[in-house]
């Protein structure tokens, strides 16, 4: 437990550094949200009650157009999370960062970020597919293999934003760092999502009764307490976000070098974690 919480130390000495680095986790959600949105405005403008119908029994058009949303949702993440860990490696390197910095890196892997969309967005809807075909105990192995994805694919931002390889290549390369950093993976994960839970479940606790208080003494200031208690949820998801991209690249540094880089402490990650 005392390397998880040096891992969520380490990463938010670098976001305090770098406050700047929550703006690519802030856009990535924004767009993200607004693209949805969107999508499903279109979508019951122009197909009504035919989509309910539709979804019930999911035919090729629905698994096309599942694809392709997939597909532009992960381009939007990953181009993000790209920029997030392009300018963090170059505070990992003692260099001084900006956003545009990180927007370039990313603009310019955008041709792998759009093969790694594509990758990810298929394995999607292939789990998907499975997913609805089988029953609890199918649905169970499925969630499995998805979080083994996910794991196996969690350096593929970095190795992708550091070296010049394709898609597949980066989901490789990817999968052969896993095997040598998993502990380092879930001890530091552990930290960031422990604190996450914690700050979410603290704010959950004061803020819900404090808004039903000043509800019921007033009920005009019970939407803008509900908007502060969710503008506070939001940040701290960005907060999350901006941890776990900046853990990845500081992950992939040690991977790769042997140094975690700036502010993160080598030895001690050497010392918890060895090569699996």
């Amino acid at each position: 437990m005392s390397n998880s919480w040096a891992m969520l130390k380490a990463s938010a000495t670098v976001l305090r550094l770098d406050t700047e680095l929550l703006i690519f986790p802030l856009l990535s959600t924004l767009a993200v949200i607004l693209i949805t949105v969107s999508l499903v405005a279109l979508i019951m403008f122009f197909g009504g009650p035919d989509v309910a119908v539709a979804l019930d029994d999911p035919g090729y058009l629905v698994y096309s157009g599942g694809f392709v949303f997939y597909l532009i949702l992960y381009t939007i993440i990953f181009f993000f999370n790209a920029g997030l860990v392009g300018a963090t490696l170059i505070r990992l390197d003692g260099g001084d960062p900006t956003v545009g910095d990180g927007m370039n890196i990313a603009t310019k892997k955008l041709p792998t970020i759009l093969g790694y969309a594509v990758i990810a967005a298929t394995v999607g809807m292939v789990l998907r597919a499975i997913e609805e075909r089988v029953g609890a105990l199918g649905r169970i192995v499925v969630g499995l293999i998805g979080m083994s994805w996910t794991l196996t694919t969690y350096l593929t931002v970095p190795v992708l934003v550091s070296k010049d390889v394709g898609a597949f290549d980066a989901v490789k390369r990817s999968a052969s760092l896993f095997r040598r950093t998993w502990g380092e993976q879930v001890v530091g994960n552990a930290g960031i999502g422990l604190a996450t839970f914690l700050l979410f479940a603290l704010m959950t606790a004061v803020g819900v009764p404090l808004v039903i208080l000043v509800s019921s003494i007033n009920e005009a200031f019970a939407i803008p307490m509900g908007i502060t208690l969710g503008v506070g949820y939001f940040f701290l998801a960005l907060l999350s976000a901006a941890l776990q991209g900046i853990y990845s690249a500081a992950l992939y540094r040690f991977a790769t070098t042997g140094d975690a880089g700036e502010h993160f402490n080598a030895a001690m990650m050497d010392q918890a974690f060895r090569p699996k």
